[in-house]
């Protein structure tokens, strides 16, 4: 490969040297192709790619990060490119390194409760790889059949399951990652218990690809509770979908998912889908639960929800013990992003706050939308147990201005009440602005460190998560 003045190489030379490393079917550089690894799932993120690198090993990954950083190149990390904070495209020209070919499955250990898998399987073909064992991962999100390992680790993500089980990093018990110089770092032991220094696998757990490229993971898992009930409650609101909560935690410590949604999103959700009215009557907020065990746990949650039933505000509720029933109930919940997305491109501001102060803030949302871009529509669901809120904005896309005025109205309005900008989709390039809300100028001298340590010239997901 030849370079030019500095070292540097010719973009020519470094895609041959791309191609030689990868194969050529699996560098690309046109256009009409490359676009759909350019814009992110929200369409409101977008860049060009100098060119799209998908390697199939991870010596391939560690082969093509030698040769950017010998050209002095750039290299945007993306997984099933599902996020919603533009941390995994290009904003303009770096060559993007995609993961979707590293898919090898390894063997089950059932002993362990353990797997190891590359970093491009997805998060469904994982679930069908250990299922038959008896065996699950415990985080589960609607973007399942997309989403990747590699990336749910990068962003730490969330989901449907936290209450019973945790994050991403929680599931992690090992990885193998590429630095940006091509160094290979592999700790795929899985050992429960090894105090030997810092946690490195727990630091790249939601560095957002500016630290490594992970290209395998080992991951633990939970038992297949096949034994399921779900519970849809019809409330006068998120106060009272919080005391709800309160006593269900108390007598069902088998709680999987508990889901709030608002009228306002329901009504969003049936426009787009058809789906008819869960309960009688129109109702302003939803909660959503489920519960899994070895034996039918419907019987546990009857007797909880008649102590529930008592709570002032508590207006109706719908049990689902069966497969196909259970699946209309959360149908109601997991449909929000489709049909939200359906209705025009959405602000989308993954945020959590104390749980004390959660119905607070879902009240005054709206309001502070309004007050920061008149005329348009907040849809706020999300994960009651852990806080967690998805703040959708319909009608300000397209409108720089009215953009940034809305996040920077929501964003600031959490910080407020001790929340932070992101629960689990990760800083990317959309929130790095307001990073200071939710971190001290000590903590991100900290990053800035460790950054500095792993990735000296800057050259992985440059402008993700930390301030330029």
């Amino acid at each position: 490969m030849t370079s030019g003045p500095g070292g540097r190489c010719d973009p020519a030379d470094l895609e041959n040297r791309l191609r030689a490393v990868v194969g050529r079917p699996n560098v690309l550089t046109d256009r009409d192709v490359t676009v759909s690894y350019e814009t992110d799932w929200t369409r409101r993120f977008s860049g060009h790619a100098r060119c799209v690198v998908r390697p199939g090993t991870t010596e391939e990954v560690a082969e093509v990060l030698r040769a950017c950083s010998a050209a002095g190149v750039p290299v945007v990390v993306q997984g099933g490119n599902t996020g919603l904070v533009g941390g995994g495209v290009p904003a303009g020209g770096e060559a993007l390194l995609s993961t979707t070919r590293l898919r090898a499955l390894g063997d089950v250990d059932p002993v362990a409760a353990q797997v190891t898998v590359g970093a491009g399987v997805t998060l469904a073909a994982l679930q069908r790889h250990v299922r038959p064992h008896g065996l699950d991962l415990g985080v589960d999100l609607a973007a399942r059949d997309s989403a990747t390992v590699g990336g749910l680790v990068a962003t730490n993500a969330g989901g449907e399951k936290v209450i019973r089980h945790g994050s991403m990093r929680a599931q992690v018990v090992g990885l193998q990652a590429v630095l940006a110089d091509g160094t290979v770092l592999t700790r795929l032991t899985g050992l429960p218990k090894d105090n030997t220094g810092y946690d490195l696998v727990s630091l790249l757990a939601g560095s957002e690809g500016t630290l490594a490229v992970i290209t395998a993971v080992r991951v633990r898992l939970v038992p297949v509770l096949a034994a399921r009930t779900a519970a849809l409650l019809a409330l006068d609101g998120t106060a009272t979908a919080l005391a709800a909560l309160a006593v269900l935690r108390e007598q069902l410590p088998a709680i999987e998912g508990a889901e709030l949604f608002l009228a306002t999103g329901l009504d969003v959700v049936r426009r787009h889908t058809g789906l008819p009215a869960p309960l009688p009557g129109e109702h302003p907020a939803y909660l959503l639960v489920e519960v899994a065990g070895r034996t039918d746990p419907t019987g546990e949650l009857l007797v909880a929800l008649e102590e529930v039933s008592g709570l002032d505000g508590v207006r109706d509720v719908v049990l689902a013990s069966d497969g196909p029933g259970r699946e209309r109930l959360w149908r109601y919940r997991e449909a929000h992003t489709e049909a939200v997305s359906a209705e025009g491109v959405p602000v989308k501001l993954d945020v959590a706050v104390p749980v004390g102060r959660l119905a607070d803030v879902v009240a005054v949302l709206p309001d502070v939308v309004t007050a920061a871009a008149p005329g348009a529509r907040t849809v706020v669901f999300g994960h009651l147990g852990e806080g967690n809120l998805h703040v959708n904005v319909l009608g300000v896309a397209g409108d720089p201005v009215a953009e940034h005025a809305v996040e920077e109205a929501v964003l600031r309005a959490v910080a407020a009440e001790g929340g932070s900008i992101s629960a689990e989709h990760g800083v990317g390039r959309a929130k790095v602005e307001w990073l200071s809300l939710t971190r001290s100028d000590a903590e991100i001298a900290v990053m800035r460190a460790v950054k500095g340590a792993l990735d000296p010239a800057g050259l992985l997901n440059p402008g993700v998560l930390l301030p330029r």
